[in-house]
């Protein structure tokens, strides 16, 4: 390390001044005025020297430790964190294009995808139908996560006043078991009010106007006479599958008792 480095200098610089402090005693016999000014200067200049490299020291120790904390701190942040820190950058340059691009009154996601190209288009179409793929209805509960899934992807944080609320309040920010002053953290903002009310209107108008024909599979097993059939059919399947399973085997291999 340079701390090392510089106390080896410093080491020399010490025995040199001895070294040269005990010829000054010796030559201090002879009557010549000369030599002894330069000693003097020379000794002078040791002092100087021996001066920088204690402060030189000084702040190469601070230096090594502050790399060492540096590390520490970077040891202890879990492994996706600098993954999630660009993440979070990028969605902060897509909110601002959004909100400039809608300042200047054009459509952002048509701007952005007349400047790329086919293929980049279909990779991110593919990977938004892996991420969302839409397989119709199987219960309410998926249908109650698919809900919360659309709701959370809504929400627009603002990183600058979380940043400085974390700031300011530190560890506090997080509640845990011995909190009792859960939710009263802050207020609502009304701007975040209104945005939920106008989603529970958009909400109500598309319940009110949905319709649409589930996707149907060419290789599923015809088990019905008509569309009213077949949507009953699903429903009985829905329930009664785990425990008729073996039964339909049986039957289609004619071993069924």
């Amino acid at each position: 390390m340079a701390s090392n480095k510089i106390s080896a200098e410093l080491d020399d610089v010490e025995d040199n001044g001895e070294a040269n402090t005990s010829t000054a005693s010796s030559s201090s016999l002879s009557p010549s005025s000369s030599s002894s000014s330069s000693i003097s200067n020379k000794r002078a200049e040791r002092m100087k020297r021996l001066k920088e490299l204690h402060l030189r020291r000084n702040e190469a120790r601070k230096m090594n430790y502050q790399e060492v904390a540096e590390e520490d701190k970077r040891n202890k942040l879990p492994s996706n964190f600098e993954a999630k820190q660009r993440r979070v950058e990028w969605e902060l340059q897509e909110e601002e294009a959004r909100k400039a691009a809608e300042d200047r009154g054009e459509d952002y996601d048509r701007t952005k995808m007349l400047q790329m190209t086919a293929d980049e288009a279909e990779r991110m179409e593919r990977k938004r139908r892996k991420r969302n793929p839409d397989q119709g209805f199987s219960d309410y509960a998926q249908a109650q996560q698919r809900q919360y899934n659309r709701l959370v992807k809504q929400l627009k944080p603002d990183m600058g006043k979380y940043s400085k609320l974390k700031d300011e309040v530190g560890e506090e920010l997080y509640p845990t078991v011995d909190n009792l002053n859960y939710g009263g953290e802050g207020k609502v903002p009304e701007e975040a009010i209104d945005r939920m009310v106008d989603d529970l209107e958009k909400q109500i108008e598309k319940r009110s106007k949905f319709s649409r024909r589930r996707a149907h599979y060419d290789d599923a097993d015809i088990d019905y006479i008509n569309e009213r059939n077949m949507n009953f059919n699903k429903k009985l399947a829905r329930y009664y599958d785990p425990f008729t399973a073996e039964i339909k085997q049986n039957l289609e291999r004619g071993t069924a008792v």
